[in-house]
């Protein structure tokens, strides 16, 4: 049975846990919408993705550690479907379709709702805009692969 002070700590961690996703999430896409729309792959990836995914893509980002699911590692996608990047499957999954079953529920932000909510007052430019900022952090994923041996 957890004692009162171990209860506390995780209440303590979730609502930290809660509060920098807030921030990330509610603040970072919208406000800067105009300016991450220039970004490549790879400065998507560290603006949205690397504070739990981690710098270089291994699932050690500075908030995985507070997480209470395994962040996973990005650069084995590849080598996880025996050597063929998984395009659309990532796409799913980044864009807000797909929600991994082993996840349970959804803790992942919905990159793709969040890139289109830029150009709310013209739906069409913003899920046109949101495609090609996904492509960008997909093509990034691919990208930082593991290579297998031959």
């Amino acid at each position: 049975m957890r004692s009162t002070l171990d209860r506390s700590c995780c209440h303590f961690r979730l609502a930290a846990v809660c509060g920098l996703l807030a921030v990330l999430v509610g603040f970072a896409p919208r406000a800067a919408a105009q300016e991450f729309s220039d970004y490549s792959g790879g400065e998507l990836y560290q603006r949205f993705c690397a504070s739990c995914h981690g710098a270089q893509g291994e699932g050690n980002g500075p908030v995985a550690a507070m997480l209470n699911v395994a962040v996973p590692d990005l650069t084995l996608l590849a080598r996880r479907h025996r050597g063929g990047f998984p395009t659309e499957q990532v796409r799913r999954i980044v864009d807000g379709r797909d929600v991994p079953a082993a996840h349970g529920a959804r803790r992942m932000p919905v990159w793709g709702y969040e890139f289109a909510e830029a150009a709310v007052s013209d739906p069409e430019a913003g899920a046109e805009r949101a495609g090609k900022l996904i492509d960008r952090l997909i093509e990034f994923l691919r990208s930082i692969q593991v290579r297998t041996s031959p």
